[in-house]
């Protein structure tokens, strides 16, 4: 018989392992009783047999050998003399099986059924794919960097499928270059012209979240649950733990003996601060733990406003508030409470400051120190002072100060 290359068309199948072979055959047989269907104007009596290996199909026509001028449905019966030009052996009776030369059917159409089969593989493979990280939303994955654009990256997972890590989804630190493998949290897919786009994020509080997970053991048993994750990405994030056994403390688990569980998390967010802290559903005492540095002197709730003031020493303020409102405003995120800060003393709000430690990543930490032995612990301690008085005072180089002051100054124009 005139046989029909599939072997392309099978082969596609063959490179989606994810596609069983069941669908397979089912869509195969589909697509070609189809073409049963506009032939002859049913399928009810022909098998599709497939050799997947081989890339053939073979269709058979099943007919009932009746007597001659007793045919009523063509499609399902054969005169006996018609039936004796296939083989002299058959009777009245007997079921004829008759293969169908697929060119029968013209080669226009032949080229529709290999154009229609190959669409619908290329959809089980989007539908397949769109399933697998459907299911694995929130879940983290590695994969390799296959090009960087100033918009977004696009990353190829095992086995070969595109997945985008956009700009916004990326910590602002974060640079990769191509052939680097990085490990992200599926945030979503998407549906762009019917095509499945896989979105990555490693700004998401899952990606926190299932980081923890991987190195505090006690998370992923369940011992310890994570109650809210509030993130500032690649600056600072605030994680509320509890301890479902006792004889667990939760925030040292997490951290781990000297850090030692909480400093590789910290590598891979690019140095962001991370806080864990004790959660209770005390909400005065929660607000006091999520200002974490900050230690609190007095507090004024407003439960029905969800609103707290909040009353601290005149060097704790600048902790509290943080670097460019960071600290305070994820406190207010986690709690849920709009937080304004006093100085306890006075009652007045307390003009912006920021702790030196705030400037680490911009400034060594020697030079805090040594401007901190002087007393100048904030950033406004040290502006208050002339250049001259610090030279004086500390063993800095005048060009060390000019380059604090300038980084401070800047940083307070942009307040």
């Amino acid at each position: 018989m005139s046989s029909i290359n599939l072997i392309d068309a099978f082969q596609d199948f063959k490179d989606a392992e994810n596609i069983d072979r069941p669908t397979m055959m089912k869509v195969v047989e589909d697509v070609f009783k189809t073409l049963l269907r506009k032939k002859y104007g049913s399928d009810d009596n022909f098998d599709v047999i497939v050799n997947a290996e081989k890339g053939d199909l073979e269709i058979i026509r099943r007919r009932m050998i009746v007597e001659d001028g007793q045919v009523e449905d063509p499609l399902a019966q054969v005169g006996y003399s018609d039936a004796v030009k296939i083989e002299p052996d058959f009777e009245v009776g007997e079921e004829l099986y008759e293969e169908i030369d697929l060119l029968d059917f013209g080669r226009r159409a032949i080229l529709a059924a290999k154009q229609t089969l190959a669409s619908r593989i290329s959809d089980l493979k989007k539908n397949v794919l769109a399933k697998k990280y459907g299911d694995r939303i929130g879940e983290i994955i590695s994969a390799e960097v296959y090009q960087v654009w100033k918009k977004e990256i696009l990353l190829l997972d095992e086995e070969g499928n595109e997945l985008i890590l956009p700009k916004s989804e990326q910590i602002p630190q974060d640079y990769f270059k191509k052939g680097e493998n990085i490990r992200a949290v599926v945030a979503r897919v998407d549906m762009k012209n019917n095509n499945p786009v896989i979105i990555l994020s490693r700004t998401s509080p899952d990606f926190l979240a299932k980081l923890l997970e991987i190195e505090v053991p006690e998370i992923f048993d369940g011992l310890i649950v994570i109650k809210k994750i509030v993130r500032d990405p690649g600056e600072r994030a605030k994680v509320a733990v509890e301890s479902y056994d006792d004889r667990i403390d939760p925030v040292g688990a997490c951290v781990g003996m000297k850090g030692s569980r909480i400093h590789g998390i910290v590598r891979e967010l690019k140095n962001e601060n991370i806080d864990v802290i004790n959660y209770t559903s005390n909400i005065q005492l929660l607000i006091q733990r999520s200002l974490t540095p900050a230690k609190i002197t007095s507090m004024e709730l407003d439960n029905e406003a969800h609103h707290a003031n909040v009353y601290l020493k005149p060097d704790q303020v600048s902790l509290a508030i943080g670097r460019r409102g960071v600290n305070i405003k994820l406190a207010s995120e986690l709690t849920g409470y709009e937080l304004d800060v006093y100085r306890d003393n006075e009652g007045e709000e307390e003009e912006f400051d920021i702790d030196l430690e705030e400037f680490s990543d911009e400034i060594e930490t020697w030079i805090i120190d040594e401007l901190k032995r002087v007393g100048c612990d904030t950033g406004r301690s040290v502006l208050n002072l002339t250049p001259e008085e610090l030279e004086r005072r500390t063993d800095l180089e005048k060009e060390t100060i000019a380059d604090v002051r300038r980084i401070l100054k800047e940083e307070f124009e942009k307040e």
